[in-house]
């Protein structure tokens, strides 16, 4: 190799280092947050349950007096029989349910279960649910079916927007979609580690 081949080489090494080291600063970088109005934040919310990444489903409405009936027709849609995992907190505990059976343990087996959000991330579609005596964690991820139960007045624009008052809760956790993993052979599987399906009930 002559001096010119030996030049144009280093010349070459060089460059590809340095479109390396720009593509992986460019990686690295702190991605910038999507811009959400406070006007549209319901709708990003919506929009990003539906994406196929979160995979959840959802239904608008008016009270919290409509859940049980909402609930009862998303089991018959599902040829699921009328019975559900409902923790003891309120406002849910408290409601008329009806013909259903609720259930005060979730057993391994447990088809459904419903449990309420404290909040909503427009950004990601996310949804943020603490712990303790009458909000349990286990249960959100046994079921098949999660039903969450989360109010309109709650959806912040961004994850740095939830509640204050969550500090003060000994633990929270954040659900966005349902479970999937690519484990398997690099095919996108559902219901791996956690619920299969997700359904968001929307109180305004």
């Amino acid at each position: 190799m002559n001096a010119r081949d030996a030049i144009l080489g280093r010349l070459q090494d060089s460059a590809a280092a340095d479109a390396i080291a720009a593509e992986a600063d460019a990686l690295l970088a702190a991605p910038e947050r999507p811009y959400v109005p406070p006007e549209g934040r319901l709708d990003r919310f919506i929009a990003q349950l539906a994406l196929p990444g979160v995979g959840a489903s959802m239904e608008g409405l008016t009270a919290w007096s409509e859940v049980p009936g909402a609930v009862a027709q998303y089991l018959a849609d599902h040829a699921l029989p009328p019975a559900l995992y409902c923790p003891p907190d309120l406002p849910l505990a408290g409601l008329e349910w009806g013909d259903l059976s609720l259930s005060d343990a979730c057993a391994a087996d447990e088809q459904v279960a419903i449990a309420r959000a404290r909040a909503a991330v427009a950004e990601t579609g996310s949804l943020v649910f603490e712990t303790g005596p009458g909000s349990p964690m286990l249960p959100n991820f046994l079921t098949l079916h999660q039903l969450v139960v989360v109010e309109e007045s709650t959806i912040v624009a961004y994850l740095e927007d939830i509640p204050r008052d969550l500090a003060a809760v000994r633990a929270h956790y954040w659900v966005t979609g349902v479970s999937g993993t690519t484990d398997i052979e690099g095919e996108y599987v559902r219901g791996a580690h956690g619920p299969r399906f997700l359904h968001v009930l929307l109180v305004s």
